[in-house]
């Protein structure tokens, strides 16, 4: 039914834009950080930072004014670096945050429009509907089947239904929509709706730690810890040995620098925030860093039909009139009886329609009628969607007294509270099984008479007049078989889980060439099963037909219990429980309601199911250069404390090969290349033929961490061989520190090529697509050789000038202490690939 035939007209837009001045936005004020004073609040905590600033005083209370000035441009570079990439992360999010700004409608200049949520002014005609959370307080002023849940705000976890006559005909802020809908008045907006007074703000809830995050601090802390023992330990052996407090407490400092992994935590942030950054682009808002993580572990999609495998775009194009005894075509020539049977439909849907196939009635009415009836009949009782199987009922009458109560739902449903001859019954089944069998949709309808207001507890009550079948097509989506076979070359197992009939079902996943769509189970059929056949049956069936909402739940907790990581897609109300169950609830971004979109941790703006392939890609990508990165973190690190520790502890000639100049210096280099390089990384060719990882508590299996634990042993074999060549060959202190900081600079060159993939060869990774390699790895190149070449730089580094020969040597071996991983790829390759 039209807008127009409530006398509705709404706020103009100069009433609008008066409100918003008088009143403000619809939005809770709270007392938030300024995010650049928290981040510097962040970085001075930094324990590197730390060191660096006791550092940076000890040199200029020594006197080494050169050093000292050098340590304190590095704190402001740091921190550059460091508040570029957080101002990275919090752009990304909130531009992300700027995604998922909740809609809603209202009633302006007599049309429908949506708008953002804190667009809303008071005096706005706000027009809310199930699955949709209220946007501000108002009095309603016009309902069909409404109901709300308002346990946000009293605990109360039953829903109330409100209309207009009732004395409680007021919404609020922050509740949920049950059922049906309703247009209210707003009254207040903002701090002034009953959320805003008591101060449950959302927004004001703390998201707990992801397990990787939590994993990834406790490292560096337990590093952190390492550090502190390491450095009172040196600290002391240095004081015993020189009695020098200052040059000893700068020795500890160059080890403590050496030992600190602070790179981790920034990557883990600049990859996470800027993953899902990457995702919205593709049009897939993530609303928890802790799904980015889960993403790539997916291996069952549990998949609504109507509207992820089909187009949702419903029309009527079959119906059976049980008088005619025939399927009809619904564009064709109708008889009398044809086109009765289309307008109980119709009177047994919602005055205003929001669901496909109730718009596809009122249409079908227009078509077929040239007298609208619906501004002469009110809808004086309801009864809501309900029952197993489930049906509607409406109850209508106009001024004159004249009635009429329709109703709609499963066929099975409207069949039992019908007097109806076995015959027809027959006919009836018929006219089901051949309609189903091409992918209709069927409702059956019936009308019924009742004379007074004491109308039945319950609408099966009524003895209904079966009427005839009304019949929808939804097409399949194009490119649907092209995306379920893409998640099976993934590994990942897809399952139909519907409310449609299983002769619909079959007759669609048959259509799109679906695997396994001959064996199916219904949710009364699922529901009597016990836990062993249960879990039998969600392994084993494909298909999931006439499913509800307990049996939804059901089916997502029993793949959990079989050890599979499940992600659900859903668009209603009645979903909200089974997305919220799932490790991965994926809602619908167009015909989602927003109790779906609340409970869901995933939204695809498109309601298009390849938009989760692209998701699930993408994860496995965030998650698959994110271990790269923190595998050449561990890797690189562990040459840089070992060269500094063996000198320094064993006595060798020159035991202060390094100082923390040189640590520094060389933490510069690192930083931008995990956290840039790296996340800037294209997916693997592979990435998507793999099975899912497992979702373990732990970030790295022992064969990746001994991989990279290797790597940095080999680089400290390499540097150390640097250092006892050049001594052997008669080398200064200055030309040894010289060859072996070549050495650590060469193999983290060759270390950030050969780590891009753990798979293909250094010639195939060279062939991806990430300007940033080349870009890093020259400045890399360039600033070294200017630290060689330009002679203040030299003796300010303690360096010397070295000849090609020993460039070739400190270069070659640090080429060698890392090429050798492409050997052990090689072998990778002949066994094939394995899971990611």
């Amino acid at each position: 039914m039209s807008i127009d035939h409530f006398d509705i007209k709404g706020l103009t837009s100069e009433e609008v834009n008066k409100a918003r001045s008088a009143y403000g936005k619809n939005t809770l004020e709270e007392k938030k950080d300024i995010g650049i004073l928290k981040a510097l609040k962040s970085l001075v905590q930094e324990p590197m930072v730390l060191l660096l600033l006791v550092a940076s005083i000890i040199y200029f209370v020594s006197g080494n004014y050169g050093d000292g000035i050098f340590l304190a441009a590095a704190i402001i570079l740091v921190a550059a670096i460091s508040l570029y990439q957080d101002g990275r992360s919090r752009n990304a999010i909130e531009k992300l945050r700027s995604f998922t700004q909740p809609k809603c409608n209202v009633i302006r200049n007599g049309v429908v429009v949506e708008i953002n949520s804190e667009d809303v002014v008071l005096g706005d005609s706000l027009m809310v509907e199930e699955g949709t959370t209220i946007a501000a307080d108002g009095t309603i002023v016009h309902s069909n089947d409404f109901s709300v849940d308002e346990s946000l705000l009293t605990g109360e976890s039953l829903s109330v239904y409100k209309d207009p006559q009732n004395k409680d005909n007021t919404v609020y802020k922050g509740t949920t929509v049950a059922s049906g809908l309703a247009i209210a008045t707003v009254t207040a907006i903002g701090n002034k709706t009953q959320l805003g007074k008591i101060g449950k703000s959302l927004e004001s809830i703390q998201e707990e730690k992801t397990p990787l995050e939590r994993q990834i601090n406790n490292f560096v802390k337990k590093m952190v810890i390492v550090g502190a023992i390491v450095f009172i330990i040196v600290w002391g052996i240095n004081f015993y040995n020189s009695r020098d407090i200052l040059d000893s407490l700068l020795k500890a400092l160059t080890l403590a620098m050496s030992i600190l992994p602070e790179e981790i935590p920034v990557a883990f942030t600049t990859f996470m925030a800027l993953g899902s950054y990457r995702l919205m682009k593709l049009g897939i808002i993530v609303k928890q860093m802790k799904t980015v993580e889960t993403l790539g572990s997916a291996t069952v999609i549990c998949s609504d039909k109507t509207g992820t495998i089909t187009e949702n775009k419903m029309t009527l194009a079959k119906i059976f009139a049980l008088s005619s005894k025939k399927v009809t075509d619904a564009k064709g020539l109708l008889d009398p009886f044809e086109k009765e049977l289309i307008e109980t439909a119709m009177w047994a849907s919602e005055p205003i329609p929001f669901d496909a196939m109730e718009i596809a009635l009122h249409a079908s009415y227009r078509e077929n009628f040239s007298f609208d009836a619906r501004p002469t009949y009110k809808m004086v009782h309801e009864y809501p969607l309900g029952g197993k199987p489930p049906m509607m009922t409406h109850i209508f009458e106009n001024s004159k007294g004249n009635r009429i109560i329709a109703a709609k739902g499963a066929a099975e449903a409207l069949i039992a509270v019908s007097s109806i001859s076995e015959t027809d019954i027959q006919r009836i089944n018929s006219a089901i099984t051949a309609l189903a069998n091409k992918g209709y949709r069927i409702l059956g309808v019936g009308k019924s008479d009742f004379h007074g207001t004491s109308y039945p507890k319950k609408q099966q009550e009524f003895n209904f007049e079966f009427m005839g079948l009304v019949a929808f097509y939804d097409p399949p989506k194009k490119n649907i078989q092209a995306v379920l076979h893409g998640f099976d070359s993934a590994g990942i197992k897809v399952k139909i889980v519907t409310g449609d009939n299983a002769l619909t079902t079959a007759a669609i996943a048959k259509e799109i060439g679906f695997k396994g769509y001959q064996k199916s189970i219904s949710g009364s059929d699922l529901m009597t099963l016990n836990e062993s056949q249960l879990s039998t049956a969600v392994s084993s069936k494909r298909v999931f037909t006439r499913m509800f909402p307990d049996a939804k739940l059901k089916i997502i907790n029993a793949l959990k219990s079989n050890g599979e990581i499940v992600a659900m897609t859903g668009d209603g109300v009645n979903d909200a429980p089974a997305l919220k169950a799932a490790n991965i609830g994926v809602a619908m971004g167009k015909k989602g309601t927003e109790t779906a979109k609340e409970a869901a941790s995933v939204i695809l703006l498109e309601d298009d199911l390849s938009r989760m392939l692209d998701a699930i890609a993408m994860g496995r990508r965030i998650y698959t250069n994110l271990k790269k990165a923190i595998q050449y973190i561990i890797s690189i690190h562990i040459p840089i404390i070992l060269t500094v520790f063996f000198p320094l502890v064993l006595g060798w000639v020159y035991p202060n090969i390094f100082t923390p100049v040189h640590i520094i210096f060389l933490e510069l280099i690192m930083g931008p290349t995990c956290s840039i390089i790296y996340e800037n990384e294209p997916m693997e060719k592979n990435t998507m033929i793999m099975k899912p990882r497992p979702l373990t508590s732990t970030f790295f299996n022992w064969s990746e961490l001994a991989t990279s634990v290797i790597q940095g042993l080999m680089i400290t074999v390499g540097t150390l061989a640097t250092y006892q060549i050049s001594v052997h060959s008669g080398f200064n202190e200055a030309t040894t520190r010289t060859m072996v900081f070549v050495t650590l600079i060469s193999a983290n060159i060759i270390l950030t090529l050969v780590n891009r993939s753990f798979y293909f060869s250094v010639f195939t990774t060279l062939k991806y697509t990430n300007k940033l390699v080349p870009l890093i790895i020259t400045i890399t190149i360039i600033v070294t050789s200017l630290l060689l070449l330009i002679p203040p730089l030299t003796r300010f580094f303690d360096f010397s000038t070295l000849t090609l020969n020993q460039v070739f040597i400190s270069s070659g071996i640090g080429f060698l202490a890392v090429i050798w991983y492409e050997f052990v790829k090689v072998y990778k390759r002949r066994i094939g690939p394995r899971d990611i």
